[in-house]
């Protein structure tokens, strides 16, 4: 079975490596067991699909997925569990979509999905209004993260929608700690000034 395929690793059923922690799982692959792998594909596909999403690669999202497994299977033997494994793959995830980025003909700017937005309260049977404010809301959202540099995009995706604490975008962004927080500071300032703008600008 070929190491970092996602969606090549369904049981039917609780499997020993389902209990076992992700250190637990990558000391198993080191020691040359590959179904363990396949159980760190299953557990993460998810998070770094919503990752690669996020930071745009949109319609290549799958394949920069693909791409992170192979090298992070790759790359197992540098992993030291100073980070969460998660943290670890996320910045191989973030990597690759900022190869891609290069690699790209055209920029398509960043896609986001409706769910990465924050989560619209319900609410009674005549809220048809809502919906659609809540729907230009999102549309304002990613007209305005569009057009944030990359650098603070991709803290607002981490720490925002990703919803990673500081330790972990430092790691999926290879940066220090204290820039993450201020990088992050300066980006809601840029965010909410341009979304100030699109609503003086729609009066």
């Amino acid at each position: 079975m070929e190491p970092g395929r996602p969606g090549r690793c369904h049981g039917s059923g609780p499997t020993a490596e389902a209990a076992l922690d992700d250190d637990d799982l990558v000391t198993r692959v080191r020691a040359g067991d590959r179904e363990a792998y396949d159980a760190l594909v299953a557990r993460h596909t998810a998070s770094a699909y919503r990752t690669a999403v996020l930071l745009g690669a949109g319609p290549d999202a799958e394949d920069v997925v693909q791409e992170a497994f192979v090298k992070a299977y790759r790359k197992l033997s540098r992993y030291r569990a100073e980070a969460s494994f998660r943290s670890w793959l996320l910045a191989i995830v973030a990597n690759e979509t900022r190869n891609l980025h290069r690699t790209r003909s055209r920029r398509d700017g960043l896609t986001l999905r409706a769910a990465a937005a924050e989560p619209v309260v319900a609410g009674g049977a005549d809220d048809g209004l809502d919906a659609v404010l809540a729907a230009e809301r999102r549309a304002a959202l990613v007209g305005a993260l569009r057009l944030l540099p990359v650098r603070d995009r991709e803290a607002i995706v981490c720490r925002y929608l990703l919803d990673l604490g500081e330790d972990e975008t430092a790691t999926v962004l290879g940066l220090p700690r204290g820039t993450v927080k201020s990088r992050t500071h300066r980006a809601l300032a840029k965010l909410r000034a341009l979304l100030d703008r699109e609503v003086a600008h729609r009066g």
